[in-house]
């Protein structure tokens, strides 16, 4: 089955966003802590991630990458510390306001995490359907213009068992941008991806990023994927954060760690374990 996007032209329909550019970060940890048990997964994150950049959250398998987005979505409370969504503490509100909230995200899973039974057309304008009273003429509009965009326009029939794994994750984001959220969540987008279709969905991620904007956190351990992606880049390390900072900082960082990881090699303090 074909992966790539086509080269056709695409049209694009202006975005309703809904930008605060009060100067108020989107997504601000504060001093976050979160333990299974005795395990200390989290261990006093703080970070104030940029508003309309790629911000990438890279380390070693095991190190609470997906547990600090469950924190950022509100669907983990920490154990100690504050998580606020544009200024607001998710943890300082009824549940029905944090349903809000999370309306602004949008989130890309590993595997997509397509509905079965549903075909892409379907899968992508779930969202719209849930969660809007829009027009199916206009749902149809806004749900063609994003599987334009992943290049995905000629497969809207085909449920997700009849696609290849790269075309689920393209739906996936193509569903993670329909409600135009402020917030997108990508949760190792390139998991199962061969290098050269990692490359081509990192690229797509990029050039729509810089079309619609908002304030993107990608969750991975692909070094390669980080480079063409991030703006900024954090480092998790032992439940810490080692580095929070620009993409260029990181990548030429003299912190042993940081450097060992972002090199890939096996020399330095991060081993077996």
């Amino acid at each position: 089955m074909p992966d790539a996007p086509p080269t056709t032209p695409i049209t694009t329909v202006a975005p309703d966003h809904r930008y605060d550019s009060s100067g108020q970060a989107p997504i601000e940890l504060d001093q976050v802590k979160k333990a299974f048990g005795s395990f200390k997964v989290l261990d006093g994150i703080s970070a104030a991630f940029t508003e309309n950049a790629i911000t990438t959250i890279l380390g070693p398998s095991g190190t609470g990458k997906s547990v600090l987005l469950k924190h950022i979505v509100g669907l983990m409370e920490p154990d100690e510390g504050r998580v606020r969504i544009f200024g607001q503490d998710l943890w300082d509100m009824k549940e029905d306001e944090r349903f809000e909230i999370r309306k602004r995200f949008g989130l890309l899973f590993q595997d997509g995490a397509l509905f079965g039974s549903m075909n892409l057309y379907d899968n992508v304008a779930f969202p719209l359907r849930r969660h809007t009273s829009k027009s199916e003429a206009d749902i149809r509009e806004t749900v063609m213009h994003y599987l334009q965009q992943v290049g995905l326009e000629n497969a809207l029939d085909r449920v997700p068992s009849q696609i290849s794994g790269g075309m689920k994750k393209r739906a996936g984001f193509a569903r993670a941008l329909v409600m135009q959220p402020e917030i997108i969540m990508c949760d190792e987008p390139d998991s199962g991806l061969d290098p050269v279709r990692t490359k081509l969905l990192c690229n797509l991620i990029k050039e729509l990023h810089a079309e619609h904007g908002g304030t993107y956190v990608v969750i991975t351990h692909n070094i390669e994927a980080a480079r063409t992606l991030s703006d900024y880049v954090g480092v998790l390390w032992h439940g810490e954060l080692v580095h929070f900072g620009p993409a260029d900082e990181a990548f030429n960082s003299d912190e042993p760690f940081v450097r060992q990881f972002l090199a890939g090699s096996d020399e330095g303090p991060l081993g077996m374990e």
